[in-house]
Protein backbone atom coordinates (compact mmCIF):
# COMPACT_ATOMS: atom_id res chain seq x y z
CA UNK A 1 0.00 0.00 0.00
CA UNK A 2 2.78 2.35 1.04
CA UNK A 3 4.55 1.79 -2.47
CA UNK A 4 1.51 2.59 -4.29
CA UNK A 5 1.23 5.67 -2.48
CA UNK A 6 4.75 6.99 -2.88
CA UNK A 7 4.29 6.14 -6.80
CA UNK A 8 1.08 8.16 -6.67
CA UNK A 9 2.73 11.15 -5.22
CA UNK A 10 5.75 10.80 -7.56
CA UNK A 11 3.70 10.84 -10.45
CA UNK A 12 2.17 14.03 -9.17
CA UNK A 13 5.20 15.54 -8.36
CA UNK A 14 6.95 14.87 -11.58
CA UNK A 15 3.24 16.44 -13.93
CA UNK A 16 3.90 19.64 -11.72
CA UNK A 17 7.47 19.61 -12.38
CA UNK A 18 6.90 19.21 -16.35
CA UNK A 19 3.94 22.04 -16.09
CA UNK A 20 6.07 24.20 -14.59
CA UNK A 21 8.99 23.56 -16.76
CA UNK A 22 6.96 24.20 -20.31
CA UNK A 23 5.90 27.70 -18.59
CA UNK A 24 9.34 28.55 -17.75
CA UNK A 25 10.46 28.08 -21.83
CA UNK A 26 6.96 29.57 -22.97
CA UNK A 27 7.41 32.62 -20.79
CA UNK A 28 10.06 34.13 -22.34
CA UNK A 29 8.54 34.88 -25.41
CA UNK A 30 5.62 36.03 -24.51
CA UNK A 31 7.30 39.88 -23.59
CA UNK A 32 5.36 42.57 -24.98
CA UNK A 33 6.45 44.08 -27.99
CA UNK A 34 5.26 47.89 -29.43
CA UNK A 35 5.92 47.85 -33.16
CA UNK A 36 8.58 50.62 -33.94
CA UNK A 37 7.20 53.90 -35.60
CA UNK A 38 7.26 53.36 -39.68
CA UNK A 39 9.43 56.04 -41.34
CA UNK A 40 8.52 59.11 -43.56
CA UNK A 41 8.66 56.06 -46.59
CA UNK A 42 6.43 53.64 -44.51
CA UNK A 43 9.32 51.35 -43.23
CA UNK A 44 9.23 49.80 -39.86
CA UNK A 45 12.74 49.16 -38.41
CA UNK A 46 14.02 47.20 -36.07
CA UNK A 47 17.75 47.47 -34.34
CA UNK A 48 19.82 44.53 -33.72
CA UNK A 49 20.92 44.16 -30.57
CA UNK A 50 23.30 42.00 -29.00
CA UNK A 51 22.83 38.74 -28.30
CA UNK A 52 19.54 39.11 -31.10
CA UNK A 53 19.09 36.48 -33.44
CA UNK A 54 16.72 35.92 -36.30
CA UNK A 55 14.75 33.36 -34.19
CA UNK A 56 14.51 35.85 -31.13
CA UNK A 57 13.15 38.78 -33.59
CA UNK A 58 10.88 36.38 -35.35
CA UNK A 59 9.49 35.00 -31.87
CA UNK A 60 9.32 38.44 -30.74
CA UNK A 61 7.79 40.30 -33.86
CA UNK A 62 5.63 37.39 -35.30
CA UNK A 63 7.79 37.96 -38.47
CA UNK A 64 8.89 35.08 -40.15
CA UNK A 65 12.45 34.29 -40.19
CA UNK A 66 12.05 33.92 -44.09
CA UNK A 67 10.73 36.94 -44.47
CA UNK A 68 12.89 38.80 -42.71
CA UNK A 69 15.56 37.22 -44.77
CA UNK A 70 13.66 38.94 -47.71
CA UNK A 71 13.12 41.80 -46.47
CA UNK A 72 16.69 42.39 -45.55
CA UNK A 73 18.58 40.44 -48.62
CA UNK A 74 20.38 38.39 -45.50
CA UNK A 75 22.20 35.00 -46.38
CA UNK A 76 21.26 31.16 -45.61
CA UNK A 77 22.59 31.61 -41.92
CA UNK A 78 20.50 34.94 -41.55
CA UNK A 79 23.63 36.65 -40.29
CA UNK A 80 22.83 39.82 -38.21
CA UNK A 81 25.37 42.43 -36.72
CA UNK A 82 24.72 44.52 -33.28
CA UNK A 83 23.47 47.41 -34.52
CA UNK A 84 21.71 46.39 -37.87
CA UNK A 85 18.51 48.04 -39.01
CA UNK A 86 16.71 45.65 -39.78
CA UNK A 87 13.11 45.82 -41.91
CA UNK A 88 10.88 44.13 -40.54
CA UNK A 89 7.99 45.26 -42.35
CA UNK A 90 6.39 48.54 -44.39
CA UNK A 91 3.15 50.30 -44.14
CA UNK A 92 1.03 52.04 -46.46
CA UNK A 93 -1.16 55.50 -45.59
CA UNK A 94 -3.97 53.31 -47.50
CA UNK A 95 -4.07 50.01 -46.82
CA UNK A 96 -2.65 47.62 -44.41
CA UNK A 97 -0.10 45.76 -46.41
CA UNK A 98 -0.08 42.05 -46.03
CA UNK A 99 2.09 39.73 -48.26
CA UNK A 100 6.02 39.82 -48.30
CA UNK A 101 7.63 42.43 -49.41
CA UNK A 102 9.36 42.55 -52.86
CA UNK A 103 13.18 42.86 -52.00
CA UNK A 104 14.53 46.31 -52.60
CA UNK A 105 18.19 47.20 -53.02
CA UNK A 106 19.59 50.55 -53.05
CA UNK A 107 22.72 52.10 -54.27
CA UNK A 108 23.23 56.00 -53.38
CA UNK A 109 25.79 58.51 -54.85
CA UNK A 110 26.76 61.77 -53.70
CA UNK A 111 24.38 64.32 -52.14
CA UNK A 112 24.00 67.18 -55.10
CA UNK A 113 25.13 70.41 -55.28
CA UNK A 114 23.09 73.90 -55.60
CA UNK A 115 23.30 73.83 -58.98
CA UNK A 116 22.60 70.05 -60.08
CA UNK A 117 19.08 69.57 -60.91
CA UNK A 118 16.76 67.71 -59.04
CA UNK A 119 16.06 64.33 -60.41
CA UNK A 120 18.75 61.81 -62.13
CA UNK A 121 17.50 58.87 -60.09
CA UNK A 122 16.68 55.87 -61.80
CA UNK A 123 14.51 52.53 -60.87
CA UNK A 124 15.10 48.75 -61.89
CA UNK A 125 12.49 46.27 -61.78
CA UNK A 126 12.93 42.21 -61.98
CA UNK A 127 9.84 40.00 -61.71
CA UNK A 128 11.58 36.70 -61.25
CA UNK A 129 9.75 33.20 -61.22
CA UNK A 130 10.20 32.08 -57.52
CA UNK A 131 10.02 28.08 -57.90
CA UNK A 132 10.29 28.09 -53.98
CA UNK A 133 8.20 30.28 -53.05
CA UNK A 134 10.28 32.07 -50.26
CA UNK A 135 9.91 35.25 -51.83
CA UNK A 136 13.84 35.67 -52.31
CA UNK A 137 15.71 35.37 -55.80
CA UNK A 138 18.17 32.46 -55.82
CA UNK A 139 20.87 32.60 -58.91
CA UNK A 140 18.75 30.07 -60.13
CA UNK A 141 15.37 31.80 -60.24
CA UNK A 142 14.81 32.92 -63.32
CA UNK A 143 13.00 36.25 -65.05
CA UNK A 144 9.43 35.79 -66.41
CA UNK A 145 8.67 38.06 -69.63
CA UNK A 146 5.15 39.55 -69.91
CA UNK A 147 4.60 41.09 -66.79
CA UNK A 148 3.35 44.88 -66.86
CA UNK A 149 5.26 47.60 -64.45
CA UNK A 150 3.87 50.50 -63.48
CA UNK A 151 6.02 53.76 -61.80
CA UNK A 152 3.64 56.20 -60.39
CA UNK A 153 4.73 59.35 -58.41
CA UNK A 154 2.30 60.25 -55.70
CA UNK A 155 2.96 64.04 -56.45
CA UNK A 156 1.92 63.88 -59.75
CA UNK A 157 6.12 63.95 -60.64
CA UNK A 158 6.32 60.89 -63.34
CA UNK A 159 4.52 58.31 -64.64
CA UNK A 160 5.84 55.45 -66.66
CA UNK A 161 4.56 51.60 -67.30
CA UNK A 162 6.55 48.81 -69.26
CA UNK A 163 6.34 45.19 -69.58
CA UNK A 164 8.87 42.86 -67.82
CA UNK A 165 11.91 41.62 -69.96
CA UNK A 166 12.97 37.60 -69.87
CA UNK A 167 16.87 38.63 -69.49
CA UNK A 168 17.10 41.94 -67.48
CA UNK A 169 15.52 44.06 -65.33
CA UNK A 170 13.79 47.02 -66.80
CA UNK A 171 15.22 50.59 -65.85
CA UNK A 172 13.43 53.65 -65.31
CA UNK A 173 16.15 56.35 -65.83
CA UNK A 174 16.62 60.13 -64.73
CA UNK A 175 13.54 59.90 -62.43
CA UNK A 176 12.45 63.24 -60.42
CA UNK A 177 12.71 62.94 -56.56
CA UNK A 178 9.88 62.11 -54.21
CA UNK A 179 7.09 59.53 -53.20
CA UNK A 180 6.51 56.74 -55.50
CA UNK A 181 4.34 53.84 -56.30
CA UNK A 182 5.72 50.26 -57.82
CA UNK A 183 3.43 48.19 -59.40
CA UNK A 184 3.35 44.51 -60.91
CA UNK A 185 0.92 43.46 -63.29
CA UNK A 186 1.74 39.14 -63.27
CA UNK A 187 0.75 37.27 -67.03
CA UNK A 188 -1.89 34.85 -66.65
CA UNK A 189 -0.75 31.53 -65.22
CA UNK A 190 1.03 33.23 -62.35
CA UNK A 191 0.21 33.71 -58.68
CA UNK A 192 2.41 36.56 -56.71
CA UNK A 193 4.54 35.10 -53.79
CA UNK A 194 5.46 39.05 -52.93
CA UNK A 195 3.43 42.01 -52.29
CA UNK A 196 2.67 43.64 -56.07
CA UNK A 197 2.19 47.22 -54.65
CA UNK A 198 5.26 49.31 -53.53
CA UNK A 199 5.86 52.74 -52.24
CA UNK A 200 9.27 54.00 -51.58
CA UNK A 201 10.72 57.38 -51.14
CA UNK A 202 13.28 58.22 -54.15
CA UNK A 203 15.76 60.86 -53.52
CA UNK A 204 18.83 62.01 -55.65
CA UNK A 205 21.44 59.73 -56.69
CA UNK A 206 19.50 57.09 -55.82
CA UNK A 207 19.71 53.71 -58.05
CA UNK A 208 17.07 51.54 -56.76
CA UNK A 209 16.67 47.40 -57.44
CA UNK A 210 13.10 46.20 -57.04
CA UNK A 211 12.66 42.20 -57.33
CA UNK A 212 8.60 41.19 -57.34
CA UNK A 213 8.39 37.51 -57.19
CA UNK A 214 5.70 35.05 -58.79
CA UNK A 215 4.72 30.98 -59.11
CA UNK A 216 3.19 29.25 -61.87
CA UNK A 217 -0.36 28.54 -60.35
CA UNK A 218 -0.83 25.26 -58.92
CA UNK A 219 2.49 24.77 -57.29
CA UNK A 220 1.94 24.21 -53.43
CA UNK A 221 4.88 25.40 -51.81
CA UNK A 222 4.01 27.26 -48.60
CA UNK A 223 5.16 30.80 -48.40
CA UNK A 224 6.27 32.99 -45.95
CA UNK A 225 2.92 34.62 -45.30
CA UNK A 226 1.53 30.43 -44.41
CA UNK A 227 4.11 30.12 -41.89
CA UNK A 228 2.71 29.35 -37.82
CA UNK A 229 3.10 32.55 -35.82
CA UNK A 230 5.35 31.78 -32.84
CA UNK A 231 2.14 32.76 -30.74
CA UNK A 232 0.43 29.55 -32.10
CA UNK A 233 2.97 27.57 -30.87
CA UNK A 234 3.28 28.67 -27.74
CA UNK A 235 -0.77 28.55 -27.10
CA UNK A 236 -0.15 24.95 -27.77
CA UNK A 237 2.23 24.36 -25.03
CA UNK A 238 0.19 26.65 -22.88
CA UNK A 239 -2.54 23.86 -23.35
CA UNK A 240 -0.14 20.81 -22.97
CA UNK A 241 0.90 22.60 -19.11
CA UNK A 242 -2.70 22.97 -18.44
CA UNK A 243 -3.78 19.24 -19.54
CA UNK A 244 -0.65 18.09 -17.32
CA UNK A 245 -1.75 19.97 -13.91
CA UNK A 246 -5.75 18.83 -14.40
CA UNK A 247 -4.11 14.94 -14.58
CA UNK A 248 -1.97 15.60 -11.56
CA UNK A 249 -4.67 17.50 -9.81
CA UNK A 250 -6.80 14.30 -10.71
CA UNK A 251 -4.14 11.52 -9.31
CA UNK A 252 -4.37 13.86 -6.43
CA UNK A 253 -7.96 13.87 -5.01
CA UNK A 254 -8.01 10.10 -6.28
CA UNK A 255 -5.12 9.47 -3.66
CA UNK A 256 -6.50 11.44 -0.73
CA UNK A 257 -10.07 9.45 -1.23
CA UNK A 258 -8.18 6.06 -1.30
CA UNK A 259 -6.24 6.66 2.22
CA UNK A 260 -9.27 8.09 3.28
CA UNK A 261 -10.94 4.83 2.82
CA UNK A 262 -8.17 2.62 3.67
CA UNK A 263 -8.24 4.20 7.49
CA UNK A 264 -11.76 3.76 7.77
CA UNK A 265 -11.26 0.38 7.24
Amino acid sequence: MKKFLIAVFSLTALLFFSAGVTSTHASPNLQTFTTPTPGADGRIIWIVKEGESCNLISSITSVPITQLRALNRLDENCTLRIGQELLIGITDPNAQLTAVAPQIQVTNTPVPTPTQEIGQASICVLLFEDVNGDAFRQETELPIQGGAISITGTSGQYSETANTDAVEPVCFENILSGPYTISIGLPEGYNPTTQQNYSINIIFGEQVYVDFGAQVSGITDVVAENEPAPAAKMNIIGIIGIALIMVAAGLAVFAFFFIRKRTKL
